[in-house]
């Protein structure tokens, strides 16, 4: 404790006694309660593009955004994702897929242009343990 606190304690206990020594509460911002929550939920149920986005991906950022208009609260970003880990929901993951999505599309894609992408996860002929090849000298 600083010289300065001391001094400043001091003079409370001086002036009001033991009350004047006790706490005033925590000094962090109280957690937004589970009404404004639900409200949350409800506003980020609508999607993205009804709050005036352009696509419906859900950033950090963005939730920020939507509490600092809609409940006039301004929250820091891990604040906003301690709360939304608390209530087991996430801002990254859509709650719908893409109206446009081609599930055959999808589905062709994955089948034969991915394998040519991610490469074969093991070769084809055995390979050499030894750290020191006798091709590679």
């Amino acid at each position: 404790m600083s010289v300065r606190s001391v001094q400043r304690r001091r003079r409370a206990w001086h002036d009001a006694g033991t009350e004047g020594l006790r706490s005033a509460g925590p000094v962090s911002r109280p957690k937004p309660s589970e009404a404004l929550f639900t409200v949350l939920e409800q506003e980020l149920a609508k999607g993205p593009v009804a709050h005036g986005r352009p696509d419906q991906t859900r950033t950090l950022a963005r939730i920020k955004t939507l509490i600092g208009r809609r409940f006039h609260k301004s929250m820091t970003l891990s604040a906003i994702a301690q709360m939304l880990h608390r209530h087991d929901f996430s801002h990254q993951v859509p709650t719908r897929r893409a109206v446009e999505r081609d599930e055959e599309a999808v589905a062709g894609w994955v089948k034969e242009t991915w394998p040519q992408v991610e490469g074969p996860w093991r070769r084809s002929t055995p390979g050499c343990a030894s750290k020191t090849r006798p091709a590679s000298r």
